[in-house]
């Protein structure tokens, strides 16, 4: 059930955090087709406003150049004439129409060739309505006559010429003498930002055939992965001729970024909540399976440690009650001694566990005074010498410390050094060989306790200092213990305001070190 919680869990984080990055895919996507629109629109207005100047231009230098000539070089007059007569109403219809054709030669500074002529075309049509009346000697005469006369210059002509002339003007002429850098420059960037866009950005102009003009903004090279299209030319009837107009813009993914900017960091802000809900939940989940384990085993040798002395008590009270025993004063007494034993072993194994809740709850009194490192390592040897001498084993001291006083709780200190010296024996395979080094610095009191015991795992390493914690070698009770000792050895430092770890390789013994404050 625990590894279906889990998994169950990873597939929703998994899930919510997909979903996210698609919705952050999605607006990146949006805001990106968003500015590609407004930047190709914005150089279509600018490529249209570069086109319509040029036009403009050369149409005016026309028109200037044909009203300053005044006369032109040749000219036709053309007129028609059309009579149409209703001998029902008895009405004569006349339309005339006169066309003059004057034609001016188009000097070099236009094109260079001095044979081109444009053509201006105007025009006069005439209206006549009249009554037809006939005569006594049978002759025609009219009477109620309407006139109408108007003329008219047929501009469209001559916009087909000028449109015509312009395309072999545009095709003779370089493209860097139809329009400046600085104009192109600056016509991109007021039709950039009447789009709201307000980048630094590079332009290179060039042919169909991707050769590079002189129309380009420092040395630009073209990209066009990252540059944006557009043909710069075009005649009057909307075909391209011969350029495209490239942009590139250094900071585009900085101003995409800050357009989503807000919605981006909310996102990742809630992606990284429910990352780290999800990871607190899941190490609560663990951290509680772990001491569930813990504590069963606690309690498994809990109970194993207490059977002993309980059976050990009863056996005691069961041989005393024997009539045989009780008049013998000698085995009396011995049994008292071992009832007397075994209930201050119990008081011990419940005592550990009382003073570890009485640490967590800051229950017990640390008060401090200047204490000698040195005498409390050796009233601890003193107290563990008796178990080192049965497994034929040696402590050794190496007090190479120049400074050995500090303020600290003498009685609790003691403790630690008997608790680190238990272990240092119990988990030795042979003779315990245990040395004892002390050293110091200008703000810290060190000692060591080296042994040649089993070793730890680096697993193991990090987790010695926890409560309940025992390494498992298939018997948990081939060591007695609860698992307390070193919890109890780490609370009672880090109240002195120092520090205690462990360096241990697997078969090779371990060294615990506890670091003091001087201060």
């Amino acid at each position: 059930m625990f590894i279906l919680i889990v998994v169950l869990m990873t597939i929703s984080l998994i899930g919510i955090i997909a979903v996210q990055l698609y919705w952050i895919n999605n607006a990146l996507e949006s805001k990106q087709e968003q500015f590609e629109n407004d930047v190709l629109k914005s150089l279509g207005r600018a490529a249209e406003r570069i086109n319509e100047k040029e036009t403009t231009v050369f149409r005016t230098k026309v028109r200037n150049f044909i009203n300053k000539k005044g006369n032109p070089d040749s000219a036709e007059i053309k007129q028609f004439l059309i009579q149409e007569i209703d001998t029902t109403t008895q009405q004569k219809f006349t339309y005339g129409s006169t066309f003059l054709e004057e034609n001016f030669n188009l000097p070099t500074e236009f094109l260079d060739n001095d044979s081109i002529i444009f053509k201006r075309f105007t025009g006069k049509k005439d209206y006549f309505k009249a009554k037809i009346n006939t005569g006594i000697d049978g002759l025609f005469s009219s009477s109620d006559e309407t006139r109408y006369s108007f003329t008219k210059d047929f501009l469209n002509l001559e916009e087909i010429q000028i449109t015509e002339i312009f395309k072999d003007y545009n095709s003779r002429k370089p493209i860097h003498q139809r329009v400046s850098n600085t104009e192109l420059n600056n016509t991109i960037k007021d039709e950039l930002s009447k789009k709201n866009i307000h980048l630094d950005f590079k332009y290179g102009v060039y042919t169909k055939e991707g050769l590079a003009t002189k129309l380009k903004s420092g040395y630009y090279t073209i990209n066009t992965k990252d540059s944006y299209k557009y043909p710069l030319f075009y005649d009057a009837q909307g075909a391209i001729v011969g350029y495209d107009l490239y942009v590139t813009f250094p900071g585009k993914n900085e101003l995409i970024l800050s357009g989503i900017s807000s919605i981006l960091l909310l996102s990742l802000f809630f992606i990284f909540i429910i990352i780290v809900a999800f990871s607190s939940s899941l190490y609560q989940l663990i951290r509680q399976k772990k001491i569930s384990e813990i504590k069963t085993d606690f309690i498994n040798n809990m109970t194993h440690e207490f059977k002993t002395p309980i059976a050990t008590i009863n056996l005691a009270i069961d041989s005393i009650r024997n009539p045989k025993i009780l008049g013998d004063n000698e085995k009396v007494l011995r049994y008292i001694q071992m009832i007397k034993d075994e209930n201050k072993r119990m008081h011990s194994q419940v005592e550990n566990v009382l003073r570890i809740s009485r640490l967590e709850k800051n229950q017990i009194d640390l008060s401090k005074e200047t204490i000698d490192l040195h005498d409390i390592i050796e009233d601890a040897i003193s107290h563990v010498s008796l178990l080192a001498q049965d497994r034929k084993g040696k402590i050794n001291v190496h007090f190479k410390a120049v400074v050995s006083e500090f303020p600290g709780n003498q009685f609790h200190l003691t403790n630690v050094v008997v608790n680190m010296l238990e272990n240092a024996i119990k988990y030795s395979n042979g003779a315990p060989i245990i040395n004892v080094y002390t050293e110091s610095t200008n703000k810290f009191l060190v000692f060591k306790i080296k042994d040649n015991g089993i070793g730890m795992s680096k697993t193991v390493q990090k987790q010695v200092f926890d409560k309940f914690y025992r390494e498992q070698k298939g018997n948990i009770h081939d060591v007695k213990g609860h698992g307390l000792g070193l919890a109890y050895v780490k609370e009672i430092v880090e109240k002195h305001h120092g520090t205690v770890f462990v360096e241990s390789e697997k078969g090779e013994g371990s060294i615990f070190t506890v670091k003091l404050p001087l201060i």
